[in-house]
């Protein structure tokens, strides 16, 4: 007896938070989630589509793990405890310029790996050290780590929430640049501006004295080569594109990897960096493993299908006006999985619709790290609040948090309301 397509979702809720209440971890609770609902639509143990679906984000895996092993590589060879100390140095007597920069170097490792936990791990910590000694509390210091690792994420070449999306509906990743660059940017700059206004001139020796030291021997061309081979790779491929083989963005970033390990002034354990890489990204890599499991079964099983038919059948005015709650409550609970779950049959009602589905999308993109900082994973949350050794309460940070939220909700939404006559950034 096949079981209603209901009841399936409900079995697979079920389960998700009954692992959640005996504290198994989100990726584990999405995987029981998927067996359950295998096991209520009469599938049993289908290990077939459990080996396909673990394998549906192998290469955005090798995307995350080659672009992470690369920012890695550069940090440990001092490149960005360089960068840092350089700008301080040089900017540390104009809030504007200094403020400019930060946010620029808050935003690289997550654009370039698609996760704002690489962010908060790579330049967090150091960008903390700055923002502290210009008289910023700690909480406003996390919220603002916080709020631009996120936009980070979404941000491009990189971006998980779109290129997840894009893979469910067919639809290349291509013209999303400007969309998700633009919005990234003025809001990471509104960010830092709203909340570190109030900061005083930083004290230049003390911040120094905290930051990592940088080798000798490094100096801007070991650090710059490395993004002009990505960034000319990039380019070439479009300049030259019935000239040169494709090259996928893991070949790039492994291409970037090895130029900055030659570039190193100082020899680096390429296999200590590799493994802890891996074991850094673990975690993101079981979270889309077991998404990629779990789309299948709910694909298997019409569970998609009926979480696709109720969305588009629902009142455009009601999904537009909760997008804002929508989807940071969607990812708080799937993480990535939700861009594949919800956004697919979002972008397809927007489609239908008449909108521009890749502006749109862009638009959802931007609202989805929100929720990030919330229960039950909260995992960039969590990691910033310890990244910055923020002692108090996280609803502390929360509250600094609430006004860029709110801009970044609206702006989120007014681009997919006005995806059409935006539509000119796809093509530019």
């Amino acid at each position: 007896m096949t079981l209603s397509p209901e009841i399936i979702l409900l079995s697979m809720v079920a389960a998700y938070i009954l692992a959640k209440l005996f504290k198994i971890s989100t990726e584990l609770s999405m995987f029981f989630a998927a067996l359950a609902g295998a096991l209520a639509g009469g599938a049993g143990i289908p290990a077939r589509h459990i080996a396909e679906g673990a394998f549906t984000y192998l290469d955005i895996i090798l995307i995350f793990i080659t672009a992470t092993f690369f920012m890695n590589l550069l940090k440990e060879s001092g490149g960005v405890a360089f960068v840092i100390r350089g700008i301080l140095r040089k900017f540390h007597h104009s809030k504007i310029l200094l403020f400019l920069l930060l946010t620029l170097i808050l935003l690289i490792p997550g654009a370039l790996t698609g996760a704002g936990s690489v962010t908060v791990l790579i330049t967090g910590g150091m960008i903390a050290v700055v923002l502290g000694y210009m008289g910023l509390s700690r909480p406003r210091t996390a919220a603002i780590v916080f709020i631009i690792a996120g936009l980070s994420a979404a941000a491009p070449p990189v971006s998980l929430w779109a290129m997840l999306t894009a893979a469910g509906v067919n639809m290349p990743y291509v013209g999303f640049f400007l969309p998700l660059l633009i919005p990234c940017v003025l809001l990471s700059l509104l960010t830092i501006f709203i909340l570190g206004w109030k900061g005083k001139r930083v004290d230049l020796d003390k911040a120094l004295k905290e930051l990592p030291e940088a080798p000798d021997k490094m100096n801007w061309l070991r650090v710059i080569l490395p993004f002009v081979a990505f960034f000319f790779l990039i380019a070439a491929g479009r300049v030259w594109p019935h000239s040169l083989p494709i090259v996928g963005l893991p070949l790039m970033f492994v291409v970037s990897a090895l130029l900055s390990l030659l570039l190193s002034p100082i020899r680096l354990s390429v296999f200590r960096i590799a493994r802890d890489t891996i074991r850094q990204l673990l975690p993101l890599i079981g979270t889309l493993t077991c998404v990629g499991i779990l789309v299948q079964i709910m694909t298997l099983t019409g569970v998609r299908g009926l979480i696709a038919v109720t969305v588009v059948t629902l009142p455009v005015f009601i999904v537009v006006a909760t997008l804002a709650l929508t989807l940071p409550v969607s990812e708080a609970v799937l993480m990535w999985g939700a861009a594949p779950v919800l956004g697919v049959p979002l972008v397809l009602l927007f489609n239908t619709i008449g909108l521009n589905p890749i502006v749109a999308l862009a638009g959802m993109s931007v609202i989805w790290p929100l929720g990030d900082a919330l229960p039950p994973t909260a995992i960039i949350g969590r990691l910033t609040k310890d990244t910055v050794h923020m002692e108090e309460p996280y609803r502390e940070m929360l509250k600094h948090c609430l006004i860029p939220a709110v801009l970044i909700a609206v702006v989120g939404t007014l681009m997919v309301l006005f995806s059409k006559k935006l539509a000119f950034l796809t093509m530019l």
